[in-house]
């Protein structure tokens, strides 16, 4: 819940199985199956549009499933009226591929990057100081609330990825590096913070500047 307070521990679960009811298995083998034409981005956004009170409720799992079912109407995949009903009403067009069971271990070995061959200048350097933006955007971003004016330092660059705060609303996806930069528990959470914790967070040129 990016560092927010009074949610409690977390509660490990020994000897945790992947899916704890049959249905999570069929949420996540819709979420890697459907052929939607939207990107991871988009798809963490939809999630983050769900009312706080019915996103704290739920399980991970609905909330893989609520984002398959809003995507798939607004991006007119299907209609209101078919997810009510269960049926298929209007006929998907002739573009959209459907998986088949047997090309799944095939699309799951080809896997997705979000990695960018293309030539953009590093705005930040390995060692640098760096300060995490005050900015507080109305859609996605991957930039934690609890690092943001906040001081850290570039450990690493991990190269050209997409930018997932433009990607998520349809506005490009604007190619730049990202950095693994070290924040030290002192910086985030003050004084009281035992003073050998750090926070290493993956972060978009877009989301830093210089100290």
């Amino acid at each position: 819940m990016g560092g927010m307070q009074d949610f409690g521990p977390v509660q490990p679960e020994c000897h945790e199985p992947v899916f704890h009811s049959r249905w999570e298995a069929r949420a996540f083998a819709l979420w890697m199956a459907v052929p939607g034409d939207w990107s991871i981005n988009a798809d963490r956004f939809e999630k983050e549009l769900i009312a706080p009170a019915d996103y704290l409720r739920m399980r991970y799992y609905e909330k893989i499933a609520v984002g398959i079912e809003e995507l798939s109407v607004k991006t007119q995949l299907l209609t209101r009226e078919e997810l009510a009903s269960g049926r298929s009403i209007v006929p998907l067009p002739p573009s959209v591929e459907v998986l088949k069971a047997l090309d799944v271990p095939a699309m799951i070995a080809k896997g997705y990057t979000a990695r960018r061959d293309v030539e953009v200048k590093p705005q930040f350097l390995i060692g640098q100081r760096v300060r995490a933006r005050n900015v507080h955007p109305i859609g996605h971003t991957r930039l934690p609330r609890y690092a943001r004016g906040k001081v850290g330092t570039i450990i690493r660059d991990h190269g050209v990825f997409v930018f997932p705060d433009s990607d998520a609303q349809g506005l490009g996806e604007r190619p730049q590096h990202v950095y693994s930069a070290r924040f030290s528990a002192h910086e985030l959470w003050g004084a009281t913070a035992n003073s050998r914790d750090a926070v290493y967070l993956n972060l978009w040129d877009d989301h830093l500047e210089s100290a």
